[in-house]
């Protein structure tokens, strides 16, 4: 199958400047047909991610990968996901300054879509969902390109999708995906700054750096996350279990899902044997240091070696490093984080807001998991990404991240003297 992607930039910038002119409440009936058709629709959809599921079992994919790709018991969640975005307010048009100038001229700048996305992502059927979504409301056309593994499943999720727009009056081109596995057409999408206005990628470090180093058009980069907590010593220790097991254990293939705990010195004896006992049943492996290593004599735990403290592990893999204190934490942070997510763990305040200061990632903790850097777990809806970069967006990227501004200059003949 060859495809045309000049044509599809061309009609996506089209079908943008028809979605940003429809009315708030016809984007909302949009995004209530699809969920609607995600629920009649359901058994088609499992079918087709079932049978990309079984195939990738055949080629011995790795459990965290099928976890990413599987559909099951969790459409119903994605069609709530839409639902929810509905209720969320509108921010095109939304006036986010206003005042007038001693001449009187009136200025203003007011929330705007940017125009046509290209969203790059893996093996996440579930994004193709979040994405059509988050674009439809904020009245952006979006380009989409999954993941080979997922190819199939995010196909079927476009059709219902776009069958939803047309049964709604809105253009179809809206939503569209790049239906076939060829890489070549990734480096293509990059290039297609005349009708592609930003880059998301959603995937691994590779895919970031590809994107960052090979495309025209701005990219927008994160979703890749190295996370920690660090326990201080005034930690209320069962509340800190229960964060890292909820961090570790909740669902531990997310970028979001914790990676390493530095543990204080002075709580170390006592604390990290809990640890390896509490998420060990959980099947949890350890790799340590060997400060922590010596504290535990367990067949789950081995010492860490020289790649590991810079391991997305998205597994049931746990590092623990022991440290001497709040500033051997945050320089373990700075050397080894991407910025993603990162916490502390204690009940002194003053060494929460000194962790606060120094650790420069998206999302900062105190005494929460760092599972909660989700849109939907912070009142954005649904997310479309998280960036760890500075500009434009910065963290879960929601509604009001998928907007630009315009500056809106209001006058009664005014000239500049």
């Amino acid at each position: 199958m060859t495809i045309n992607l000049v044509e599809m930039g061309k009609t996506a910038r089209a079908a943008s400047r028809q979605l940003a002119r429809a009315s708030t409440a016809q984007k909302n009936a949009a995004l209530l047909a699809i969920a609607d058709c995600l629920g009649s629709e359901a058994e088609r959809i499992l079918a087709v991610n079932d049978a990309e599921l079984n195939d990738a079992r055949t080629r011995q994919i790795g459990d965290a990968l099928l976890d990413r790709m599987s559909l099951k018991g969790r459409l119903g969640g994605i069609a709530n996901d839409v639902r929810d975005v509905v209720k969320l307010p509108d921010p095109v048009g939304e006036i986010i300054e206003q005042r007038t100038m001693d001449t009187g001229l009136r200025v203003s700048r007011r929330r705007t879509p940017i125009g046509v996305l290209g969203v790059i992502y893996e093996a996440r059927p579930n994004v193709t969902v979040d994405v059509a979504a988050l674009s439809i409301k904020t009245g952006n056309a979006v380009i989409m390109r999954g993941g080979s593994e997922i190819m199939q499943s995010a196909t079927v999720l476009v059709q219902v999708i776009r069958d939803a727009l047309i049964a709604s009056g809105l253009p179809a081109d809206a939503v569209q995906l790049i239906e076939d596995t060829d890489r070549a057409y990734i480096g293509e999408l990059l290039k297609l700054h005349e009708y592609v206005d930003v880059i998301i990628p959603r995937g691994g470090a590779a895919l970031h750096k590809f994107c960052r180093e090979n495309s025209t058009i701005p990219v927008i980069t994160g979703g890749v996350g190295i996370c920690h907590l660090y326990v201080d010593v005034s930690a209320d220790l069962d509340m800190a279990l229960k964060v890292i097991d909820n961090a570790k254990t909740q669902r531990p293939s997310p970028c979001n899902a914790l990676d390493a705990i530095l543990v204080h010195e002075s709580i170390a004896p006592m604390f990290i044997p809990r640890v390896v006992e509490h998420l060990g049943t959980k099947g949890v492996t350890f790799r340590a240091d060997p400060a922590a290593r010596t504290l535990i004599h367990d067949e789950r735990v081995t010492i860490a070696g020289p790649n590991d403290w810079d391991t997305e592990w998205m597994s049931l893999v746990l590092g623990i490093r022991v440290v001497d204190g709040v500033d051997s934490a945050i320089e373990h942070i700075q050397a080894h984080s991407l910025n993603h997510s990162d916490g502390i763990l204690t009940r002194d305040m003053a060494q929460a807001e000194h962790f606060i200061n120094e650790v420069d990632s998206s999302a900062v903790f105190v005494n929460a998991s760092t599972r909660l850097n989700d849109g939907g777990q912070l009142g954005l809806g649904a997310e479309i990404a998280v960036s760890t970069q500075k500009l434009h967006a910065r963290g879960p990227m929601g509604l009001r991240e998928l907007t630009t501004y315009k500056w809106v200059i209001e006058g009664d003949g005014h000239i500049r003297m």
